[in-house]
């Protein structure tokens, strides 16, 4: 294995689920977001989004701010320095394995021979 094929092995868990990592890419883009955006831009329903905001602002990476607009409660997120950080060493990290210099040039299980070569094989699908 390849030291940059191992780097996948590093990869941030708590960035990496797909959810997740949805929202950490929409928060990367953006200096905050609002919940309802995020939820829109996301496709979670309200308690997954809310569920995975809370995993990402244990781990740190998200500060969550609830405030009013008016009489209406707003939930506002953004990326922490340390969010940003993380989230920036996760990409660099897939971008090292997808543009490895090896990529696309290795043929990682050689073909067999065609199934009309193989002996013992049925024809005709009988």
């Amino acid at each position: 294995m390849t030291p940059d094929l191992q780097a996948l092995a590093t990869l941030d868990r708590t960035i990496h689920e797909p959810a997740r990592l949805m929202i950490m890419t929409v928060l990367y883009a953006v200096n905050e977001a609002d919940f309802l955006y995020l939820q829109r831009e996301c496709g979670l329903t309200q308690g997954n989004l809310s569920s995975h905001l809370g995993k990402l602002e244990a781990a740190g990476y998200v500060l969550i701010e609830k405030m009013f607009k008016g009489k209406y409660p707003l939930t506002v997120c953004s990326l922490t320095q340390k969010g940003r950080a993380a989230f920036a060493e996760y990409l660099q990290k897939i971008r090292v394995v997808s543009e490895s210099p090896s990529n696309g040039r290795r043929t990682l299980v050689k073909p067999g021979p065609d199934k009309a070569e193989r002996p013992g094989l049925l024809r005709n699908g009988n």
